[in-house]
């Protein structure tokens, strides 16, 4: 099974299942749900992506913590793909659940997890959510889970800053001294362009990966990869950008080609 290698700015492409049990959009569906989310991961392995990110995106309204019925269906969508796919996995258990996210992780193998929120108290329509990044380090820990890299947020999309003078290079400067293996940036919102600004700062103090979350696509891809170690890909790989829509080839072969060409 492959690893993911910053060197060669890898590409993560987004799983985004269908609603999951116990959320108010759940149709009854699972065996839709499997294969939507099974067929997502094959297309983007297919395209050319270097790693995938399985995520409950259709669970909204977002609690910070999934409940027992979403768990155990993102645990299982996960488990399939994980062999069905030869890519890195990563977990993204929406808004924050850490606990969930690294639990399956660790029982599938998985390479790394997703965390939101890990150093900055921010406010979303669901209320409050405060960092988690020491319970996070001390939950991998007890579940010797610690060759899961913590792919860590800062300032994420969808939020906002409880406190908005801090800065970004503060939240970065966070994130690593509290062991975060990577660095997300993000927009402001689904499919809204990262901040070149943005990644540059963050760029410019960090000492491990900083990766794009939001807003890749062919046109900007390879300049802000020039900068960046990695993007996450989501939105912009479904036909009109529709998060409920089937991942396209199509769309995910041209945003790898236009970043490959990078290197010709």
């Amino acid at each position: 099974m492959a690893k993911l290698d910053f060197s060669k700015k890898p590409v993560i492409g987004m799983v985004h299942c269908l609603p999951l049990p116990g959320t108010m959009k759940f149709k009854d569906n699972m065996e839709e749900i499997f294969e939507q989310a099974i067929n997502d991961a094959v297309t983007l392995e297919k395209a050319g992506v270097d790693a995938i990110i399985v995520e409950n995106m259709g669970d909204d309204p977002f609690g910070i913590e999934l409940d027992t019925a979403q768990a155990i269906a993102l645990a299982a969508i996960s488990t399939r793909i994980r062999d069905r796919v030869s890519l890195p996995i990563g977990i993204d258990a929406a808004m924050n659940d850490y606990k969930t996210s690294l639990s399956i992780a660790k029982a599938i193998g998985a390479d790394f997890v997703r965390i939101p929120v890990f150093v900055d108290t921010v406010e979303f329509y669901g209320g409050i959510i405060t960092p988690c990044a020491r319970e996070a380090m001390n939950y991998r820990k007890s579940i010797n889970a610690e060759d899961v890299m913590i792919f860590a947020d800062i300032q994420v999309k969808h939020t906002h800053m409880v406190l908005p003078t801090v800065s970004i290079e503060d939240s970065a400067s966070a994130a690593i001294s509290c062991g975060a293996d990577a660095i997300i940036v993000t927009g402001t919102h689904i499919g809204k362009e990262t901040p070149m600004e943005i990644i540059k700062r963050v760029k410019a103090i960090s000492s491990i990966p900083v990766v794009i979350g939001s807003g890749v696509k062919p046109a900007n891809i390879r300049e802000q990869l020039k900068v960046a170690d990695a993007a996450i890909i989501g939105s912009s790989l479904k036909v009109g950008g529709k998060i409920e829509n089937p991942i396209s080839y199509d769309l995910t072969k041209e945003v790898i080609d236009a970043k490959n060409q990078e290197s010709e």
